[in-house]
């Protein structure tokens, strides 16, 4: 997506739950999904960085009650959830969270797949893959970027940003839990979240999709026609990401800038008022 989060529309329901892991294509194909669904899609990434702070603070509470319920219940790379009442908390808020959207992709949606089905039964399921050997890669450099150690410090002026720690925190914690593999993510991880894919949802319900086919093979999976005179978006994941995290490291900066510049100014004016 670019960077402005979507508006949920009222009445919108969601057809397509994206499976794929960030960095396989998931922003080309949330602007191919709000072309052919005609409707705002929640791009996890987009909305967690861009949107108001109800978006990331929502997120960490799912992830938390999510968490939890692992203590209870157990559940790796291959089972299912429990029926607790944290999960009944946890589904009400995924459900108003994505409310008035035709489409989710992106983590953290990726890896609430199985509660994602169960609120919407009749949404189809598309994986957006890619060269794991080359999305190691990539998630490494973005591991890197979010583990800043100043991260904290620097976002925390910033109304939903300051959360932003605390949200890599909670979903690490998840990914620990389904893949088995402390950060960075590796290939492995890739592979386990395939595999997982393939057991927690039916074979009739999943579709594989490669950015780079285009059109038509998405098009097929979800009974669409090609769209007429319009390129398939191309959007750099990698970029966009970089893009809006220095935006926000800089807007961190001049936030902070400005807090020193007037607590500056009132202490020369009390030491003036005393003289």
């Amino acid at each position: 997506m670019g960077q402005q989060a979507s508006v949920p529309v009222p009445g919108t329901r969601l057809q397509v739950i994206g499976a794929g892991l960030s960095r396989t294509g998931t922003a080309s194909l949330s602007e191919a999904l709000r072309i052919l669904l005609d409707g705002p899609i929640y791009h996890g990434g987009t909305q967690v960085t861009m949107g108001p702070e109800v978006e990331v603070t929502s997120w960490i509470k799912i992830l938390r009650l999510w968490n939890q319920q692992q203590h209870h219940t157990g559940r790796g790379a291959g089972g299912g959830g429990g029926g607790d009442n944290n999960k009944r908390v946890m589904m009400e808020l995924l459900e108003r969270r994505l409310n008035g959207y035709a489409a989710i992709t992106d983590t953290p949606g990726t890896q609430f797949v199985p509660e994602l089905m169960e609120l919407y039964p009749d949404a189809k399921l598309i994986c957006t893959v890619r060269d794991p050997v080359s999305w190691e890669k990539s998630m490494e450099q973005l591991s890197n970027a979010a583990t800043k150690w100043f991260l904290r410090f620097v976002l925390f002026p910033l109304p939903g940003m300051r959360y932003v720690v605390d949200y890599f925190n909670a979903l690490q914690d998840q990914w620990d839990a389904l893949y088995d593999e402390r950060d960075p993510p590796t290939r492995k991880t890739y592979d386990r979240h395939i595999a997982w894919l393939k057991e927690v949802v039916p074979e009739d319900r999943l579709v594989f999709f490669d950015v780079k086919d285009g059109w038509e093979p998405l098009c097929r999976a979800l009974g669409k026609e090609v769209p007429k005179d319009i390129p398939f978006p191309r959007i750099n994941d990698g970029e966009a990401i970089d893009r809006i995290a220095k935006m926000h490291i800089q807007r961190g900066l001049t936030r902070w800038a400005g807090i020193f510049t007037a607590v500056g100014i009132a202490a020369v004016a009390a030491y003036v008022m005393r003289r």
